[in-house]
C-alpha cells in the first residue's frame, strides 16, 4: 500500500511542531512551493543544503513506439524537472533503510 503526504498533511505537520496558525503556515509552505515553482519556471535551478537539487532538462523532439501496436509517434521537445538527491540525503535514507531491517 502507498501512502502519500499532501499538503494538507505538510501543513498540519508544521502547524503542530511549529505552532503558527493554519493560515500562516498554509502561506509558508504555499510560499516554499512557489518559490521554487518560479525559480525553475526561469531556468534556475533550486539547491536545498542537505536534500537535494531541482534542475530543468530540456528534452529533444523523438520518435517514440507504443509497444502494443509498434505504432510510431513523435514526442514533442520539451523542459522535465529533474531532483538530484543530496549526498546527506541519500546516506539518511539507505540508514535508515538497513536499520529498519
Amino acid at each position: 500500500m502507498r501512502i502519500n503526504l499532501s499538503k494538507k498533511d505538510l501543513v498540519n505537520i508544521i502547524y503542530m511542531q511549529i505552532g503558527f496558525s493554519k493560515q500562516i503556515t498554509e502561506s509558508l509552505v504555499e510560499e516554499f512551493f512557489s518559490i521554487i515553482i518560479s525559480n525553475l519556471c526561469k531556468k534556475k535551478s533550486v539547491k536545498i543544503s542537505k536534500f537535494g537539487t531541482f534542475l530543468i532538462r530540456s528534452k529533444n523532439l523523438r520518435i517514440g513506439r507504443n509497444p502494443k501496436t509498434k505504432e510510431e509517434k513523435e514526442i514533442s521537445k520539451r523542459d522535465v524537472v529533474l531532483f538530484k538527491p543530496s549526498k546527506e540525503f541519500k546516506d539518511l535514507l539507505n540508514n535508515s533503510g538497513n536499520n529498519a531491517a
